[in-house]
């Protein structure tokens, strides 16, 4: 296995997501000092971490499909970590958004002829940003939905609107019983809906609910930022959702500005979802719109 640990994903991650939110360039510097771990989530799926967002890999009969991409200067790191389970090729890598902690790594593997998918929105905020490397702009696009082929087997893209972002996807393995939620999940902390981007509180809530409405007790869940999870998991993180906004939107209309209620604060019982990068007073921000 030349090394390749199978791995949980630790509070460390969190700790490297905030360091590339907050300050990327140092972040991309430390990048040598980065592991890439996997775990084996069911049968042929697994669980990449490093840096970014986790990455799914499943091993079809003929090839991978892997879904996100990190940073490029984990892309050699990646690449061993995938062929230390498998000797089949990388032939797809498949976006679920378009954030640089998830898409800035496709252009190594499209040089390698790795086939890019994503949501037609993602290429066109991505092809917007003059600072993308152009080789990784996805090459296949879809608006709803896409089946793709994995030898005999296939894997499941859909489509969700204004959510986290516009361009949200949820990647399904169906065999295994094993999703890819990118960041409509992240796990026990607040999330980051950009809506600067398209992301929307309602649409966020919605679409996750429509997802867990697919989903039964056993389902293994990769998120965008996090340990593997399960369907209650997700569910604690829509009812925190549904509760904050509550609490939120019940100051705002006693009167309120958003600078009062961040004063105010929210319930005690939401102060552990508060992290670095999407704390509680930007949380408040998010939900007072």
């Amino acid at each position: 296995m030349r090394g390749f640990k199978l791995v949980q994903l630790k509070q460390t991650a969190w700790a490297a997501l905030v360091l590339l939110v907050a300050a990327p360039a140092s972040a991309q510097a430390n990048l040598a000092e980065v592991e890439v771990k996997a775990t084996q989530v069911a049968g042929n799926v697994y669980m990449l971490t490093g840096m970014g967002g986790n990455i799914g890999v499943y091993v079809g009969d003929d090839g991978v499909v892997m879904i996100d991409a990190q940073y490029q200067g984990l892309a050699d790191k990646i690449t061993a970590a995938i062929a230390a389970v498998t000797e089949q090729p990388i032939k797809t890598l498949v976006n679920t958004h378009f954030h640089g902690d998830h898409t800035d790594g496709n252009a190594p593997f499209a040089r390698n002829g790795v086939m890019v998918v994503a949501h037609e929105n993602v290429k066109t905020r991505l092809a917007a940003n003059d600072k993308f490397d152009r080789d990784g702009l996805p090459k296949v696009t879809f608006s709803d939905g896409l089946e793709v082929k994995a030898g005999s087997q296939s894997v499941r893209l859909q489509h969700y609107p204004n959510g986290h972002t516009d361009g949200d996807v949820v990647v399904w393995f169906p065999q295994a019983n094993v999703i890819h939620a990118g960041d409509l999940f992240f796990v026990d902390r607040f999330p980051f809906i950009d809506l600067n981007a398209g992301g929307n509180v309602q649409g966020f809530i919605d679409n996750v609910r429509t997802v867990i409405a697919e989903l039964d007790t056993q389902t293994q869940i990769i998120p965008g930022h996090g340990p593997l999870s399960k369907r209650a998991d997700w569910l604690r993180l829509v009812h925190m959702i549904e509760a904050t906004r509550e609490e939120v939107l019940t100051l705002k209309q006693q009167g309120m500005s958003v600078e009062q209620v961040i004063e105010h604060g929210l319930s005690e019982q939401w102060q552990a979802w508060s992290w670095s990068f999407i704390n509680e007073e930007r949380w408040i921000r998010t939900l007072y719109q």
